[in-house]
């Protein structure tokens, strides 16, 4: 059983999760300064409906993939793979969003959390369903980029989803150590460490995506006895072949297969191929340099010091 697959959605839902857990803390904090917390039970409520949600939107996305391919079983190998290929432009989109999107938030994280609280309890009798949304809204957006990482890599099996728990639960004990127990955290190191990770993986799942679509290409033109002109740079070129992708930029398999440790642990989380072609290695570097760069760059006004205080130490 291959549990190195299990070690990027642990990173993302542990680094997702610690942003939900976060807002989740700064509203019970809020709702104690208020003298609200009967309106606790909404919060925990709201967690339980948005983990609820997040897992019906994987069961959903399952059953469509499912679904697809038995509609067309003589073209299952090519719906699975464009699959992954389409789910995996999904989940990067989304994950880059949130990378660069919360970092440039983050220093009005708390302000805008405690607007929504203080408008949420200026509604009296429906304070109660503002502060449920909040939360909702807050778990479900984590969930929902969760769900579409592990969609991507459906044929994994069931071990993505076991690092996804794994990371829930990691970044459920941090929110404790913050908000009930007073631990000392530096959050904008957390976040930051987080974020580079976050970027290596996301660039690994260009690499991923642009194979799902080769191999689909590929499996295509099998089926349809065209492979010459469906794939441009074929066998003719090079014994280790891709359709669409140009010729190979390195071959490892000796040194340092994908297959083996060391090499599966970086394939399962940085994307490493011990066959690598042209295309995936310009797709990587893009992505590095323009994802990558903007995140970066978006560090210098990331979390200040007073904020990431604020963050900690909210409840005081």
């Amino acid at each position: 059983m291959n549990f190195s697959t299990a070690l990027p959605t642990f990173v993302i839902t542990l680094r997702e999760g610690v942003e939900a857990a976060l807002v989740v803390g700064i509203v019970l904090a809020l709702l104690k300064k208020a003298q609200q917390s009967r309106l606790n039970i909404w919060v925990y409520a709201g967690i339980g409906v948005g983990i609820v949600v997040s897992a019906l939107i994987g069961v959903l996305f399952s059953w469509l993939i499912t679904a697809i391919g038995a509609a067309n079983p003589q073209y299952t190998s090519v719906v699975e793979p464009m699959l992954e290929g389409v789910f995996s432009v999904l989940a990067i989109a989304m994950l880059s969003w949130m990378l660069i999107w919360m970092t440039k938030q983050a220093k009005s994280m708390k302000a805008q959390v405690e607007g929504a609280v203080n408008e949420a309890l200026g509604k009296n009798s429906h304070a109660g369903w503002g502060v449920f949304s909040l939360i909702l809204v807050a778990v479900v957006r984590e969930g929902f980029e969760t769900v579409l990482f592990i969609a991507a890599n459906f044929q994994q099996g069931l071990i993505p989803t076991v690092g996804a728990l794994a990371g829930l639960a990691s970044a459920a004990a941090i929110g404790v150590l913050l908000f009930k127990l007073g631990v000392k955290i530096n959050i904008r190191q957390f976040f930051q460490v987080m974020g580079v990770l976050l970027v290596l993986i996301v660039a690994g799942l260009v690499v991923s995506a642009l194979k799902h679509f080769d191999d689909a290409v590929a499996n295509l033109a099998l089926s349809s006895r065209a492979s010459e002109s469906l794939c441009f740079y074929y066998e003719h070129f090079t014994k280790i072949h891709s359709c669409i992708l140009g010729p190979m930029v390195w071959n490892t398999d000796k040194i340092l297969p994908d297959r083996q440790f060391p090499g599966i642990i970086l394939k399962s989380l940085f994307g490493y191929r011990e066959h690598l072609y042209l295309i995936q290695a310009v797709g990587y570097l893009i992505f590095l340099l323009t994802v990558g760069g903007l995140y970066f760059r978006s560090l210098t006004g990331g979390f200040s010091k007073p904020e990431k205080n604020s963050l900690v130490n909210q409840k005081q």
